[in-house]
This record gives C-alpha cells, sequence and structure tokens, in this order.
C-alpha cells in the first residue's frame, strides 16, 4: 500500500476534506471520557520533529498519538545532531532506521516536508514549513467554523487580517475554505497583503471597517517578525490602531461573528484581551478542536480507513 502523506491543503479535494472534518467530529466524545484513549494505532511508531518553537501544534501531536494509543517519540533541533551539521536528508534516513510509521514535522523552511517525504518509507504530516503550508491548523479552523456555524461552509464569509505574507496559515486556511465553498476576504497593511494574493479567488481589503461589514467569522493572525527582515510598518502601535480588533471596531463586525485566532496572540496588537476572552472566541475550542483533528489525520494517514 502506497504511504500516506499529509504536507499541503493543496493536495486534498473537497471530499477528502470532509472525511477529515468528519472524522475528527467522531473523536470529539473520546475527549470527553474518563479514560481518554483509544487502540487505533495500537503498536504504531509516531516522531515528532519539531525544528521550530511550538506549543499548541507539537502539545496537541504528542497528545492524539498517545490518544490513539501509539508510540512516540519527540525530537527538537536543540540537542539533536542537527546542531552538528546533519542534513534533513541524513536526519530522515538515520530515523527510518528505527522504522516509524509516522514522522510529523515542523520546520523552518518552506518544502522541508517534501525533502522528508523523498527520504524515508514513513508517513509524513506537515505542522508547519516556513511560510509555505500548516494544513492541520486550516484543518482545526475548519472544523470550528463547522462545529460552531452548521456543517456547510458554502456561502460563508470569512476575513483573515494580518501578516498573510508570511503566514503558512493564510496560506493553508485559503485553500481550504475556497475547497469548501467559503468566500474569503484577506485585508492587513498593503505592504502585508499584497494584490497578488487575489490570484487565489480571494479579495483584498485594506481597510478594516470595511472587510469586517460582512464577515460571518473574523480570523487574525499575529506579526510575524521573526520572518520579517525588515519592518513592514511604523509600529505596532499604529498597526494595533489601523488594523486591530478592539472594543471600538468590534461595533463594525456583525452581532454574530466568529472571533478566531491560531495563536499565540499579541495582545493588544491584533485581538484585545477582553475580546479573546470573550463571548464571540472560539479561541481555546480551537485548541480542543486541534487535538480532534490531528488524531483523524493521524488515524487516516495511518491507513485506518472507515
Amino acid at each position: 500500500m502506497a504511504k500516506r502523506d499529509l504536507i499541503s491543503i493543496e493536495d486534498l479535494s473537497r471530499a477528502e476534506v470532509e472525511l477529515l472534518l468528519d472524522t475528527a467530529e467522531s473523536f470529539l466524545p473520546v475527549l470527553e471520557r474518563d479514560i481518554k484513549k483509544v487502540p487505533t494505532l495500537r503498536g504504531r511508531t509516531i516522531i515528532n520533529l519539531f525544528w521550530e518553537a511550538s506549543t499548541r501544534t507539537s502539545s496537541s501531536f504528542d497528545l492524539a498519538a498517545k490518544r490513539l494509543s501509539a508510540d512516540t517519540l519527540a525530537l527538537k533541533a536543540s540537542g539533536s545532531a542537527v546542531e552538528k551539521g546533519e542534513t534533513l536528508k541524513d536526519t530522515a534516513i538515520t530515523l527510518s532506521a528505527y522504522s516509524p510509521d509516522i514522522i510529523v514535522m515542523r520546520h523552518p523552511s518552506a518544502g522541508a516536508c517534501q525533502i522528508l517525504s523523498a527520504n524515508t518509507e514513513a508517513s509524513v504530516v506537515n505542522a508547519g514549513d516556513g511560510k509555505h503550508q500548516h494544513p492541520t491548523q486550516c484543518l482545526l479552523d475548519l472544523f470550528s467554523m463547522r462545529q460552531n456555524l452548521g456543517r456547510e461552509l458554502d456561502g460563508l464569509r470569512v476575513f483573515i487580517i494580518g501578516d498573510i505574507l508570511h503566514s503558512r496559515v493564510a496560506r493553508s486556511n485559503i485553500w481550504g475554505l475556497l475547497k469548501l465553498g467559503a468566500a474569503v476576504t484577506i485585508g492587513g497593511p498593503a505592504t502585508l497583503v499584497p494584490r497578488e494574493f487575489e490570484r487565489l479567488g480571494v479579495r483584498v481589503c485594506h481597510s478594516l471597517r470595511e472587510a469586517v461589514a460582512d464577515a460571518d467569522v473574523v480570523n487574525l493572525l499575529r506579526i510575524q517578525h521573526e520572518r520579517q527582515k525588515t519592518s513592514f510598518f511604523p509600529s505596532t502601535g499604529e498597526y494595533a490602531g489601523i488594523f486591530g480588533l478592539n472594543r471600538e471596531t468590534l461595533p463594525w463586525c456583525k452581532p454574530e461573528a466568529m472571533i478566531m485566532h491560531p495563536g499565540p496572540i499579541n495582545r493588544g496588537v491584533e485581538l484585545e484581551s477582553e475580546l479573546a476572552d470573550g463571548p464571540r472566541s472560539v479561541i481555546l475550542e480551537q485548541v480542543t478542536n486541534g487535538l480532534a483533528v490531528r488524531m483523524a489525520v493521524l488515524h487516516l494517514v495511518a491507513g485506518c480507513l472507515p
């Protein structure tokens, strides 16, 4: 049987996206039980390679594997042979000697997961590669929208605002939302949201007030200073004053508009704390849903088809 990878949302059909979301929904009851474990992947080995800092993604993949009864091994760049100059190819070949079933990887370079996949028989799951893709974040965002707003996302109006230029989350979400029939608007400073993104089939808007007016979902992204070699706006204060969602700008949104954020939040910049912790926010729900979604991903990538 050919191995299954999950490297990009672009690679999935609408039916495959919906299968992943349906499978995630079937795992939600497991997370509410006293014994939060199923034997689905007993005897399988999953290696988590995180060459970039992570809290939510790394912990949820680790927990997802354990909830499915898999054996796990977690490695970070710090303290590994990477610090001695080992190439990704040699890391892949070395780890393949342990016969893992799945390798989950986060890496600062776009395309790293393709290199990993080409040098291992294990299935590869992309946990974020540079500015390229973050497919499981997209899936958990889609799942959170579906759980709150209904099963079908056709016609849903979603506004993604922030550092679109450097965001793998934005790229993945755009592809995923368009596959499910949503209408997507992206916004932020023109330096971070160039008009070229319109070629993907989205609307580009540089006015917060205009963009949020008819949005069913407002998905805020942080400014990714770690991927920027120069400043794309004068100051965080000015960014917050023009593009931040706060008590003054919230009334521009529809009363029922849902607030999302992949985390970590720069409180007071893209989103005011009162709103991040308020009743319209599903940010913590996204974290819980991320565990169910990553269980579904590991389950299906391992070949456990319904």
